[in-house]
């Protein structure tokens, strides 16, 4: 039973009155803020009114946290309402006046579109053919919302353990420093304060509204105000888009690959200073959704499919980038984790599995000071993330502590009431790109000023936004914008500033260091001085458009670099594999032969070419992207997981005339090889993701062995597309809402293969060297505390107690700082210089409801020379040792017994041991 509040009850009697005056009326009118008389809908409301009167009296507690409601939080006692059966409602324009008794009418300031209490839903629930589909959003209602402001986490500043910083000054690569932010915030929000102090209501607002598509030179944009500049938004999370004389480095899940926080933080650190000398403020980057489907078609923009990884490359990225003096964009918040029907798809998640697995990338981000966040296109919970209470007020800005400020992915705007859920800014500005109408602007100006809206929320809208541009130092000498995204050869508004440095050498280091070595019979590479080398595929040459002849990069031609969608760039140039091995074949033996052949159709003659060479390389690929694009059939989304362009047959001819094949992989992701894996012609496999414009030179150095590999797959490659524990959801048509269970929970790529004992071709974390290496001499030990500053906080987590829900309690210093130390020593067993990649898993207790092993740690050993041993450490803290309590809604240990291993994947253990907890 649910008993309704005063302020519901009188919105229950609200909305009762507008069906009884719907009733009598042949429509109902939604006004355009545009022309507020104008009519921009008008549809049958006599069809739905039975439908309203049931539904209004029936409340949805789903999206309650069990937590106490913040004070921060929405000031009404109902957070979220459920509206049902509006199959044939477009709109319901309403905004109520400052009181919150009952009217029989709507008042007459009431001149804004909104609808962000009615909402248009989706028909009934799916037949039982078909996708499943939602037949509820959870909205906001209607009301008068008040606004406190949130409590900002504070904590003493602990030398050797968290001291005070500032983005241009972050603590280097890998450090177990926490950096405290917090007194720079506490700077750059004094100085927002009062820059805007003397401001108007107007001039708030647009603050918080994007001028619109195409209205400015960057593809989002805040207007000046007084002598405040503005801001430039620009992507990608590979480099700045939509401009030349940039760098195109690699993807995501390629510098992840790496498994190296020194390459993660220095391609930040690169990209920061390439946006900020083109002079953008806001950098749309780094993204960290998880790979949770395979086939996901913006994986590859990511860092792959576990948390912990994802989270550490995360908080390097953003490190780099706000110390290269740009703004970072952690993104997309959250659960965006497929293409289909983004913008009609409920991501329905457990708290637990929600804290656990896809909020702690974004919460890495928070503790690197990230100053904004991108909420996504999509429903989590049945209620769009960008208006979305539960996400962006209780989890983000109260729970975790984030003091920068939320914009919406590109149309992910949905009401003006949004606002009051924790949307601070609308991007690009419009409703829909062009429209010349806003949910903000004013329409936020006339939702303050009829008192539905707090005057003081858009004063902290405002604050969050100016303080991150402070936060960052922007007001300090930096550039102008010197590019036009949306007309890149106009003389007049593109300075063709060069910024690329010798950025060039980060990008062919992450592109070797990324490299996975998945097999090598009988060392078969490096490559010792071939006389004939045959190059085999269309991915090891040129498109025949160039590097840049499709658009946004969505076309599959010549060797793949990057996926294709907003989160790409121009190449300045791209190195072919081809024209990389030529180079490098004459350097190493002048007069060495090389011949290719580059269709991957003509299957006889790529054999031919490959017969009798002393290696035959065959480069392929597989794409994927954005869904605005379709490619191949592929909207955005993979259809599948094979290799493209005939790959498979075109592997299996060249190994059938060659018996010493080595097979290339530029993929976005894992995809299913096991129609030539297990070929004995096949003798070596490098798995090279998407290296970026120096694709070819990357490549070589690992070929001929310049570079010994390292890389690490950030992903599971499996036997069968089934083995994977979610799949893509197809289906859906007009305005259906399709429904996504997150059932698989915490089990995510390898865990799900760990929990349900299913054999991977190549397990995550796996990776070959041209060396090896023996691990020894573990040591566990706990690490004593000079200061006793949360003694109380530590023992009543020691004792099993669920951690206290606070302001910023996720992100307390107390959790998080190092409590435990692994040791061990590490050595090179093989005849050449390597680097290894020490992963650490722990097992929790069997009652604690974790998969098998989940990773918490690794550490990166450069350069170790044979015969050499290494002394390695990695640092476990609390959280570490952690599952989320929904109940409680705090961080607690499990009973039982914590144990441990420490090896080279995520299933081969060469150390195990057990944590003194």
């Amino acid at each position: 039973m649910v008993v309704l509040s005063p302020r519901l009850s009188a919105l229950c009697a609200l909305l009762l009155t507008v069906c009884a005056n719907a009733q009598s009326a042949s429509t109902v009118t939604a006004l355009s803020s545009s022309a507020p008389a104008s009519v921009s809908s008008a549809v049958s409301a006599s069809s739905t009114a039975s439908e309203l009167s049931s539904t209004v009296s029936s409340v949805s507690a789903s999206s309650f946290a069990t937590s106490e409601t913040s004070v921060a939080s929405i000031t009404s006692s109902l957070s979220s309402v459920a509206s049902e059966s509006f199959s044939t409602l477009s709109s319901f324009s309403s905004a109520v006046s400052g009181s919150t008794a009952a009217s029989s009418s709507l008042p007459a300031s009431a001149s804004s579109t909104d609808i962000a209490s009615l909402s248009t839903l989706s028909s009934a629930a799916s037949a039982s053919t078909g996708p499943p589909l939602e037949s509820t959003q959870i909205t906001l209602p209607i009301s008068s919302y008040g606004f406190t402001s949130f409590p900002v986490p504070s904590a003493s500043p602990i030398p050797g353990v968290f001291p005070s910083t500032a983005p241009k000054s972050p603590p280097p690569p890998g450090s177990s420093l926490i950096p405290d932010f917090g007194p720079a915030w506490a700077r750059a929000h004094s100085r927002a304060r009062q820059q805007i102090s003397g401001w108007s209501l107007e001039q708030k607002v647009s603050v918080a509204t994007g001028v619109g598509w195409m209205g400015g030179r960057c593809v989002g944009n805040i207007a000046p105000v007084a002598d405040w500049p503005g801001l430039c938004l620009e992507d990608s999370p590979l480099g700045v888009r939509f401009t030349d004389f940039v760098t195109a480095f690699p993807a995501g899940i390629t510098t992840a690959s790496t498994w190296r926080r020194d390459l993660f933080r220095a391609r930040g650190l690169a990209m920061g200073r390439e946006f900020k000398g083109k002079g953008v403020h806001v950098a749309l980057g780094p993204m960290m959704n998880m790979g949770r489907i395979a086939q996901g078609g913006r994986n590859w923009e990511g860092f792959g499919a576990d948390p912990f990884l994802t989270g550490e490359a995360a908080y390097e990225t953003v490190l780099g980038l706000q110390n290269g003096g740009v703004q970072a964009c952690a993104k997309h918040y959250i659960n965006n984790e497929q293409e289909h029907f983004r913008t009609q798809e409920s991501s329905n998640v457990d708290d637990r599995t929600e804290h656990e697995i896809y909020l702690h990338p974004f919460m890495r981000s928070v503790q690197a000071g990230v100053a904004s966040v991108m909420c996504s296109y999509n429903l989590v919970n049945d209620t769009y993330a960008c208006q979305n209470d539960r996400t962006l007020n209780q989890l983000l800005k109260d729970e975790i502590g984030f003091q920068g400020y939320v914009m919406s992915d590109w149309g992910a705007h949905h009401s003006t009431l949004a606002a009051v859920a924790g949307l601070d800014m609308s991007m690009p500005g419009d409703i829909t790109f062009s429209s010349h109408t806003s949910w903000y602007g004013a329409n936020l100006t006339a939702y303050v000023e009829n008192g539905t809206i707090a005057e003081s929320r858009v004063d902290d809208m405002a604050e969050r936004i100016i303080a991150a541009y402070y936060l960052l130092e922007q007001d300090q000498n930096y550039p102008e914008v010197s590019f036009n995204a949306f007309d890149m050869t106009d003389p007049a508004t593109n300075a063709h500033v060069d910024v690329q440095a010798d950025h060039y050498k980060v990008v062919r280091e992450i592109g070797s260091a990324g490299a996975v070595l998945l097999k090598n019979v009988a060392g078969a590479l490096p490559l010792k001085t071939p006389r004939s080398i045959a190059v085999i595929g269309n991915d090891s040459g040129p498109s025949t458009r160039g590097p840049n002849g499709y658009s946004d990069r969505g076309g599959d031609d010549g060797t793949l670099a990057m996926g294709w969608g907003s989160g790409t760039t121009q190449f300045p140039y791209l190195v072919t594999p081809l024209e990389a091995i030529q180079a490098r074949a004459q350097q190493d033996a002048p007069g060495t032969q090389v011949s290719w052949w580059l269709s991957n159709w003509d299957t006889a003659g790529a054999a031919a070419t490959a017969f009798q060479q002393d290696v035959a390389l065959v480069f392929v690929n597989a794409d994927s992207g954005e869904d605005y694009i379709t490619v191949d059939g592929n909207e955005g989304d993979r259809k599948n997981l094979t290799l493209w362009i005939n790959a498979d047959p075109l592997i299996e001819a060249v190994a059938s005339a060659n018996p010493n094949t080595v097979v290339v992989v530029h993929s976005v992701g894992p995809a299913i090889i096991e129609p030539w894996i297990e070929n004995p012609n096949v003798t070596a496999v490098i798995w090279a993701s998407l290296p970026g414009q120096e694709s070819g030179n990357a490549i070589v150095d690992v070929l001929w062995g310049d570079v010994n590999p390292s890389g690490r797959l950030p992903y599971t490659i499996a036997k069968s597309p089934a083995d994977y524990g979610a799949q893509l959801i197809t289906g859906g048509t007009g305005d259906e809402i399709l429904r996504i269970d997150y059932t698989e929970g915490l089990n995510i790529d390898y865990r799900h293969f760990d929990s349900n004992n299913i054999e991977p071709r190549f397990e995550f974390g796996f990776g070959l060297s041209y060396t090896t290496f023996s691990y020894s001499g573990l040591h566990v030990s706990t690490i004593p505390q000079a200061d006793r500053t949360s003694a109380a906080l530590e023992a009543a987590w020691a004792s099993g107690k669920a951690a206290p829900a606070a302001a910023g309690g996720s992100t307390a210093l107390w959790l998080h700082r190092p409590a435990f130390k692994v040791t061990f020593q590490v050595r090179n067993t093989g005849h050449v210089a390597g680097t290894e990649i020490a992963q650490l898993y722990v097992h929790f207790p069997a009652g604690a409801g974790e998969p098998p092993s989940v990773l918490r740690g690794f550490e990166d050993v450069q350069d170790v020379r044979p015969g050499e041993s290494r002394t390695v450490s990695i640092t476990l803290s609390r959280y570490d040792l952690s599952v989320w309590d929904a109940e409680a809604q705090g961080w607690k240990k499990p009973a039982g017994k914590f144990e441990f291993s420490v090896g080279t994947s995520s299933r081969d253990f060469r150390l195990k041991g057990t944590i003194p907890v």
